[in-house]
């Protein structure tokens, strides 16, 4: 698909009624690049029209990256959703000894977390698709603002399978509106997961809540 430049970061995005979950987005790949603050980091990023929040950094996406704690310094960690990249870039800007998965179901945003990840130095981050990361592989952090609108079933069944690959001592964080099932989601988590887990809210900030979830053993 051909790709064109636009200046103006502000620009809506392209196909509205297109949802940003599509394998590959039918809208035209229009890049645009902005500014955006991460966790107190600078960076250039390109977006584009077909991918999650596609003109700016979400909100949801803002209260995440404000709230959680420091992820390790090293191991593996996970950005579950990464649309343009902004949860990649934030978790391999504080920890550049780390390897960072950038994992989404959309080519379109996995090109643009490529490009990211490439124009701000961070070559540790591998963005792929869920079917490219090794069966193995296991995470020392998780941190996801996760694809509510695909709906409940398919959501629990997203998060089932990357939440039980936390590793021991692991914490994954997730934010969620309240008004889209955060708080139903809480006692859902704690229970599917089991007795390995602890779930809880961990923050509350303009309509969203920052959920975590810790592995004990």
């Amino acid at each position: 698909m051909k790709t064109q430049h636009a200046s103006d970061a502000s620009k809506r995005d392209g196909n509205a009624t297109e949802q940003y979950f599509a394998t590959e987005p039918s809208s035209e790949d229009v890049r645009r690049r902005m500014k955006v603050t991460l966790r107190g980091q600078d960076a250039v990023v390109e977006v584009s029209n077909g991918v999650f929040s596609g003109s700016r950094l979400d909100l949801g996406t803002s209260v995440l990256l404000r709230e959680v704690p420091e992820p390790p310094e090293t191991g593996t960690l996970l950005d579950l959703g990464c649309g343009w990249g902004p949860v990649s870039l934030a978790l391999a800007f504080a920890s550049p000894k780390a390897d960072v998965w950038a994992v989404d179901v959309n080519e379109r945003a996995l090109d643009l977390t490529r490009a990211n990840a490439k124009s701000n130095g961070c070559e540790h981050i591998h963005a792929a698709s869920p079917e490219q990361v090794p069966a193995d592989l296991t995470f020392d952090a998780i941190w996801s603002n996760p694809p509510i609108r695909i709906g409940k079933d398919a959501l629990h069944d997203l998060l089932m399978t990357w939440l039980p690959r936390l590793n021991p001592a692991g914490a994954a964080y997730l934010v969620v509106q309240k008004n889209l099932g955060a708080d139903s989601l809480i006692p859902w988590l704690a229970t599917a997961l089991g007795d390995d887990y602890e779930v809880s809210k961990y923050h509350s900030a303009k309509g969203y809540r920052v959920i975590e979830v810790l592995r004990n053993k």
